[in-house]
């Protein structure tokens, strides 16, 4: 299935669907506890907004998670998973703007796998994560590379609004180690890469944080990014692309 939420032209409430080629069918809130259930409204993709399909109270996010991006930056490849938040107010959906903050002079994008949680999760084992994934999505996770030390906190650097993009949609039809992910900038090819080059797997990242904390639904892992992350300006238009999910595309802003 293909989740989405989306606003209808006539509306300006939030619903959630499952795309089906060009139809959306209607269903209730996903991340509710009551599981998928069709409620029997049906909309055409052509006369929806799609807004990003998941609203995490946290996205928890993985650094260096490839080896060819730990290397790109001169830092070693952890040991254990490299762990920073991105803050709800981070969050933007396919087509919002990503606004260039004033103070930054180096505004990068970093496409990465999205791990959409479904239900509360805590104390998990690896073999139990999978129970607690809805599905997966694309994520942009947008940094001011000049205001990111190289060692310490990332929170500013990765913190501003619309550095979150998500979508387009969520869906639990890939398998999670083995997808092409690539990012364009005004349709040239910056990073191009496959998730089976993650250091740390889906599950244990799942397993791994539920022990530190607990995971609650709609909540969002970003695997980490591949080598080739590279500047955007104003007037750029971004583009992630993963195996199965789509294309999560956003224009740059002052």
């Amino acid at each position: 299935m293909k989740i989405v939420a989306f606003v209808p032209f006539e509306s300006d409430d939030i619903e959630f669907g499952l795309l089906e080629q060009d139809l959306i069918n209607g269903i209730e809130d996903p991340f509710a506890g009551g599981g998928i259930v069709r409620n029997g409204r049906t909309y055409s993709r052509e006369n929806v907004v799609l807004v990003n399909p998941a609203f995490p109270s946290k996205a928890l996010c993985i650094g260096l998670n490839y080896m060819d991006h730990a290397k790109e930056f001169g830092l070693p490849v952890p040991q254990t998973p490299v762990v920073f938040i991105k803050p709800s107010t981070a969050l933007s959906g396919p087509g919002d703007d990503i606004v260039k903050p004033a103070m930054c002079t180096q505004l990068d994008e970093e496409g990465e796998l999205a791990v959409v949680i479904g239900k509360e999760c805590r104390n998990v084992s690896q073999e139990e994560a999978g129970d607690y994934i809805l599905g997966y999505c694309i994520a942009n996770d947008v940094t001011a590379r000049d205001l990111q030390p190289k060692t310490g906190q990332w929170t500013i650097a990765k913190g501003f609004d619309t550095f979150l993009p998500l979508g387009p949609y969520i869906s639990d039809e890939v398998d999670p180690a083995r997808l092409r992910i690539e990012a364009r900038i005004n349709g040239k090819t910056v990073q191009s890469s496959n998730t089976e080059n993650l250091i740390f797997s889906v599950p244990y990242l799942v397993s791994y944080l539920s022990q530190c904390m607990t995971l609650l639904p709609g909540d969002v892992i970003l695997t980490g990014t591949p080598s080739g992350t590279s500047h955007m300006e104003s007037g750029d238009i971004c583009e992630i692309e993963i195996e199965g999910l789509g294309v999560l595309s956003n224009p740059v802003t002052d």
